[in-house]
């Protein structure tokens, strides 16, 4: 029997919306009796990202606003028998705000 590795990339700029979309895999993923082992969720560090504008277009330098986008990024592994797994995954409905990648490989 083939072993099949399966990584899930989760990506937003909402850390508590990302946590509720892991939860639901996780307990997606607990039903299932294929699955040999989860490794996950692995937080990455968090990406931050300054931006400095100034208040007025053409006069008072001095004055500037700062803004930050933080990004956050969790992975979680799965290795399983099947590759019905991947079928599940894909029908599992998640938060609008999280970015997923899905990558397959033995």
């Amino acid at each position: 029997m083939s072993k099949e590795k399966i990584r899930i990339i989760l990506q937003s700029f909402n850390h508590l919306v990302l946590n509720e979309c892991c939860k639901k895999i996780l307990d997606a993923l607990a039903n299932e009796k294929s699955i040999l082992n989860v490794a996950g969720p692995i937080s990455f560090p968090t990406k931050k990202r300054s931006y400095c504008v100034l208040r007025s277009p053409h006069v008072n330098k001095d004055s500037r606003e700062q803004f930050e986008i933080r990004r956050y990024k969790k992975i979680i592994d799965i290795q399983s028998e099947s590759k019905e797994i991947v079928n599940t995954l894909l029908i599992l409905d998640l938060s609008p705000g999280v970015s997923t990648e899905l990558y397959s490989y033995k």
